[in-house]
């Protein structure tokens, strides 16, 4: 269930710290750079996350981008348009 008082951001944060779980997490509105998009009327952001979870220790990077999208999957439906994924595990920093 959707929080109505968390922004976006917000939301994206909780759903990647919680589901993956995620020891580090940015996130970045890039929405401004694609004005007069097509999927930008529709109302869905474009976001760039760059996160860091043992969840992805040992995966491919289709496979770690695979996990974040599950985490954020009901926002997929309407606030998200375009997510921009980097994910690392702790021992790739």
């Amino acid at each position: 269930m959707r929080n109505p008082d968390l922004s976006t951001i917000d939301l994206i944060v909780e759903r990647l710290r919680s589901r993956l779980p995620a020891e580090s997490v940015e996130v970045e509105d890039q929405s401004h750079l694609h004005a007069g998009h097509a999927g930008a009327v529709m109302g869905g952001g474009h976001y760039q996350v760059t996160v860091v979870s043992g969840s992805f220790e040992g995966l491919n990077t289709l496979a770690r981008h695979r996990l974040v999208y599950a985490a954020v999957d009901d926002l997929m439906k309407k606030e998200i348009h375009a997510l921009s994924i980097q994910a690392y595990s702790a021992n790739e920093l």
